[in-house]
């Protein structure tokens, strides 16, 4: 058995097949903003008891300076600083997408229902937010940081 895996992991190198990242969205992730197209924060989605969650680690820009909080937030999440926010939660694996959870939008305050995709063999993550269908909303295409 070890032979094969040999054999199947030098061909996927001599195929290219190590430039592919993983199938699935964990990892870091840059959050580019979708009306100004500039990044706006690093997030990094684990994986809790079978369900992601995405927590944002380092703000790059924000309206608020360079430790924003989040004003518009209710709750535990009001007045509480951006950075090492868990803004994304219960999402899980259905086929090739991730979708059941919720995304906050720290600048409003707003809860989302999400679905996240992967694009370009894993180097891109599709976060759409919408309120009932998911036809209805607005989509961020995320770059993978390594």
């Amino acid at each position: 058995m070890k032979p094969l895996i040999r054999l199947a992991i030098a061909a996927g190198l001599l195929l290219g097949a190590g430039t592919v990242f993983a199938a699935s969205p964990v990892g870091k992730w840059k959050t580019i903003d979708d009306k100004t197209h500039q990044p706006k924060s690093i997030v990094e989605i684990t994986e809790v008891n079978g369900e992601l969650q995405g927590k944002v680690l380092q703000v790059l820009q924000s309206d608020e300076g360079p430790h924003p909080v989040c004003k518009e937030c209710d709750g535990e999440r009001k007045d509480k600083p951006v950075e090492g926010m868990v803004i994304m939660w219960g999402v899980k694996q259905d086929g090739d997408e991730w979708d059941g959870g919720k995304i906050l939008d720290p600048k409003n305050g707003k809860t989302y229902k999400v679905k996240l995709k992967l694009l370009e063999n894993g180097a891109k993550l599709d976060v759409h937010g919408y309120i009932g269908f998911s036809l209805i909303g607005r989509s961020q295409v995320w770059e993978r940081q390594e």
